[in-house]
């Protein structure tokens, strides 16, 4: 694996940033278990949030549906835009959806998103990479890596993932085309999975296609446990909202299957094809849409489980995981007087950032809509609490000349190397449990190898002759 280039970021543009100095005023409190969770808002004034991206930049990257890509200073709130599409198509749930960031962001600084856009007079759907420039604070160079595929004003998806071993996921929905979900040959109601080049991967289920699941009605959450294990949330119609465990191959029944396998044509069709069931459902329906996994020392009643933004409850879920990950607890709600809820993420420092929907045509906004809201433990000592909780790892050789090799107990969600000085000299976001370290370019002497995962921080030291 290639190393990368720290960068140097200048920039800053509009959105009503908080104070850079000062801690951001609560706007509520909750508590969960024993812990207070202070909410306060990051960033206002904000159109539609629809993605949220901890990148391994160490800033939010962000979509709004109506075309605006951009950068967001988690310590300041200043929201540095860098691209408004300019064939974007937002009208009614479509426009610009979901992103992905490459995994070695520095040396491919390629940024993938996902939207809705309008060709011969029909709405479409593409997924498309950009380069970023640090320097000049830009997203050029537009790729398609995948187009011309039906949409809708509604039914559109679409979340983006990086897997551990380097593809990329993207949901779609059915485009209210039902019956095109249980067909393999088209594009419509899926899980589709890409090389980072927009390639098929060799491994793929179906030879030759990009389909990976299929039989879905309009998947919006999508997360990769450290375990590898894989988690969508899905709008049902009028009941059976849906939470599954993504398997490579699976058929996930729509629409002929909503929710479990309960009635008599339903456990015949499962049967015959393979069906998955969900792990849980909801009737009536609360729209589900962003989905995380939460696993920090912060808010301990949160870890191990997962995290989902509900647009039509307005409410922020637990969803503990039970038996291997193989069920869903029963989920607790909190959040309820802020409206929609869409995106969500989480940093390094067990910080959790949720994204407001309500100028989506749905919500009732405020003056300050739409925001990111953080929610945090302020209470919490990161040095204290993770004392006991740093993710063990190894570097071989040690000492070592042009390169050396990380062993990671868990896949990490960013890797850094830096002088005795603390200057930042290279930083990756590890895509597997083995990762290897670029040194061509560095001076013989001793540097920290810093490693964080969901476990918590652990640096070692590196000499490198």
């Amino acid at each position: 694996m290639k190393h990368l280039r720290s960068a140097t970021l200048v920039f800053w543009a509009a959105a009503l940033p908080l104070a850079a100095c000062s801690q951001a005023p609560a706007l509520t409190t909750f508590p969960v278990g024993a812990t207070t969770v202070t909410v306060s808002a990051l960033a206002t004034n904000l159109n539609t949030v629809w993605e949220l991206v901890w990148g391994p930049d160490n800033y939010i990257w962000m979509t709004e549906r109506y075309g605006r890509i951009s950068r967001v200073d988690p310590a300041t709130g200043q929201v540095q835009a860098l691209l408004t599409l300019p064939d974007v198509t937002p009208t009614g749930e479509s426009g610009l959806l979901g992103l992905a960031l490459h995994p070695q962001f520095a040396i491919s600084p390629y940024v993938y998103v996902v939207y809705n856009y309008t060709a011969s007079g029909a709405l479409r759907e593409k997924l498309v990479r950009y380069t970023y420039s640090a320097a000049a604070g830009t997203l050029t160079a537009p790729l398609v890596l995948l187009g011309n595929i039906d949409a809708t004003t509604s039914h559109s998806g679409s979340r983006l993932l990086v897997l551990a071993d380097g593809t990329l996921l993207m949901t779609t929905g059915d485009a209210q085309q039902q019956p095109q979900a249980q067909n393999t040959a088209s594009l419509n109601g899926k899980i589709l999975r890409l090389n980072l080049d927009g390639s098929i991967p060799a491994n793929n289920s179906i030879a030759g296609s990009p389909v990976y699941t299929f039989g879905h009605r309009n998947p919006q959450g999508l997360v990769q446990l450290p375990d590898g294990s894989l988690y969508s949330s899905e709008h049902g119609p009028a009941n059976d909202d849906e939470i599954n465990k993504i398997e490579p191959g699976r058929n996930y029944g729509w629409p002929n299957v909503e929710g479990y396998c309960n009635l008599a044509a339903e456990a015949t069709f499962c049967a015959a094809n393979n069906v998955r069931e969900p792990l849980t459902t909801w009737t009536p329906t609360i729209a589900p849409a962003g989905l995380t996994y939460y696993n920090h020392p912060a808010i301990p009643d949160w870890r191990g489980g997962l995290l989902l933004a509900v647009l039509k409850n307005a409410t922020l879920l637990h969803l503990p995981l039970a038996a291997g990950g193989q069920a869903v607890g029963t989920s607790t709600g909190y959040l309820s007087t802020f409206g929609r809820l869409r995106a969500i993420c989480v940093s390094p420092q067990g910080k959790v950032y949720l994204g407001t929907s309500n100028r989506d045509g749905r919500g009732a906004p405020v003056a300050t809509d739409d925001r990111i809201l953080v929610l945090e433990n302020r209470a919490y000592v990161p040095s204290a609490a993770r004392a006991e909780n740093k993710p063990a790892f190894d570097i071989f050789p040690n000492p070592a000349r042009r390169q050396a090799t990380v062993r990671l107990p868990v896949v990490a969600t960013h890797l850094a190397i830096s002088d005795l000085a603390g200057h930042v000299v290279r930083t990756l976001q590890p895509a597997g449990l083995e990762t290897e370290l670029d040194l061509n370019g560095l001076r013989a002497g001793t540097y920290l190898v810093q490693v964080e995962s969901h476990a918590g921080r652990a640096t070692r030291k590196l000499v490198l002759e």
